[in-house]
């Protein structure tokens, strides 16, 4: 049961590593109004959905040709050759994969930043230490949680400094597809020491398809295929993925909507005494006088956020999805 004042230890830790545990919130707190309303992922809560019904054929394996329309599809959408992206069943599988591909150590990376790449890195390091060294460097962009945002062209630059030093550059752009202009890929040729890892599902708001790419140098995928095996990813994911794409109507209106939302939860806040930081329109990072309380009154309302064990007092809120979403933030966040 919740203490009263804040989460327990053995809440913190369950909370603070990854967003999305709806299923351990029920737990915790079983008389939480209901529905539960999931602010801790980022995932655009507005999902792609198709204009016409889709066929996905669940029996068969999936063909070769239909992953290589997905590929080329998910390559004119990142503007790169289309011999330089594979689909894995989902960025957070591409970034364990990492320490697997050659790249040679340390794997370095740049905190604040997402749970998985403190698992699979050899050590942090802070923003103001970016720069090129050896091994590898991982750096997300734009970043997870503080929504920081680094210009395309100084990642670009930084990756011709790895590769002078024998390194490399991996930039984690999971949440780029908000943010016209944020990415690197378009301008990237002839990086051949610059890994890219994409995501489908937090902008397409599918975070259960699975989905996601690694843009790369063929050599480089040539060995992550050769981990993931002949069927990377799931025919639903296929169709799905290859279609979307292709949404560029959906694609635009989507960055409009949630860069509106976002002006909407940064006014909510505020009122609320939270100033909110960060460049991806898709969350918000507040600093709160006392976040474990908030999060505990927030929960007993029904609606989770995203603590962080190594920053007490930040809470990371996305986007609500409905009026009522809204409306009960709002209200929860006003008791």
């Amino acid at each position: 049961m919740a203490m009263a004042g804040g989460m327990t230890q053995a809440q913190s830790a369950t909370f603070t590593h990854h967003g999305g545990r709806i299923d351990h919130a029920k737990r915790q707190y079983p008389d939480a109004l209901q529905p539960w309303i999931d602010l801790s992922t980022g995932i655009n809560p507005v999902a792609w959905a198709p204009s016409a019904p889709l066929t996905v054929d669940r029996a068969s394996l999936p063909a070769r040709d239909t992953l290589a329309a997905l590929e080329a599809a998910a390559a004119d959408y990142f503007d790169v050759a289309r011999d330089r992206v594979a689909a894995v069943p989902g960025s957070e599988i591409a970034l364990r994969l990492l320490p697997a591909l050659g790249l040679g150590g340390p794997v370095r990376a740049v905190t604040p930043c997402y749970g998985t790449h403190v698992d699979i890195a050899s050590e942090t390091i802070r923003p103001d230490r970016l720069g090129a060294m050896d091994g590898t460097l991982l750096v997300a962009n734009p970043n997870n949680p503080d929504g920081r945002l680094i210009a395309a062209e100084t990642l670009l630059g930084l990756a011709s400094d790895q590769a002078r030093n024998g390194g490399w550059l991996v930039v984690d752009e999971a949440f780029a597809d908000a943010i016209p202009g944020a990415s690197v890929l378009p301008e990237s040729r002839g990086a051949d020491r610059l890994i890219v890892l994409r995501s489908f599902g937090k902008f397409f708001g599918l975070a259960g398809l699975r989905l996601g790419f690694v843009v790369a140098p063929p050599v480089v995928l040539a060995r992550l295929r050769a981990l993931l095996g002949d069927w990377p990813v799931s025919a639903e994911a296929i169709v799905w993925g290859t279609v979307a794409y292709r949404d560029d109507a959906w694609i635009a209106a989507t960055r409009e909507r949630i860069v509106r939302d976002a002006r909407a939860l940064d006014a909510l806040l505020e009122r609320h005494g939270m100033a909110a930081s960060g460049a991806c329109p898709l969350f918000r990072l507040a600093q709160v006088e006392d976040a474990p309380a908030l999060f505990d009154r927030l929960a007993r309302a029904g609606i989770l956020v995203r603590p962080f064990a190594d920053h007490p007092h930040w809470l990371r809120f996305g986007l609500p999805g409905t009026a009522e979403a809204w409306d009960r933030l709002e209200a929860a966040l006003a008791q």
